[in-house]
């Protein structure tokens, strides 16, 4: 009986891991090699994304991060559903940097112990004026930046970036932002 579930297991483990993987485009996820996460504390502002539910119709989007005592650090994203003068939907969680030989590659997450890829992909590495965020699939991708606005220049530049990595930057979002 146990040789014929190892069989089995030996059969069934190849067939789904292609099948798993077929939609899914391949992607460049290097991540960026010098990450200060005290310079990349503070505010951002979302300025493209992919669609996904838990930011779907939201405008004006941010993400604030703060590096607490612990090491790890909270997050606070927050969006309007109704225009800029309604309420906003604030989203709080925490993010952890699993290997500190890979200081790009960060985990996030906004419920208990469920953790998702943050990605840093791209970065300025000079003044951490914008930075291209990733993750472990081509579904989700997002340009932030310390302004409201970036200047075209950056923008094609950072769609270069995407492009070359293997995401397809005609499904961005353009995020409206406060003047």
């Amino acid at each position: 009986m146990k040789t014929i579930f190892r069989i089995l297991t030996m059969l069934t483990v190849p067939f789904f891991t292609v099948f798993s993987s077929a939609g899914e485009k391949t992607l460049d996820k290097t991540t960026v090699s010098k990450l200060d996460l005290k310079r990349y504390m503070g505010k951002w502002y979302e300025i493209a994304r992919f669609d996904h539910r838990f930011e779907r119709g939201l405008i004006g989007n941010t993400a604030e991060y703060k590096l607490l005592s612990n090491g790890t650090v909270q997050v606070i994203n927050q969006g309007y559903k109704e225009g800029f003068k309604g309420k906003p939907e604030i989203a709080e969680g925490k993010a952890k940097l699993p290997d500190p030989s890979e200081p790009g590659r960060l985990k996030v997450s906004f419920f208990l112990w469920f953790y998702g890829e943050y990605n840093v992909l791209e970065l300025d590495s000079v003044n951490y004026s914008y930075a291209l965020i990733g993750s472990s699939s081509d579904k989700y991708l997002w340009i932030l930046s310390r302004t409201p606005q970036l200047p075209e220049i950056t923008k094609k530049l950072l769609l270069e970036k995407a492009e070359k990595r293997g995401y397809d930057t005609s499904k961005l979002i353009w995020v409206k932002q406060k003047q």
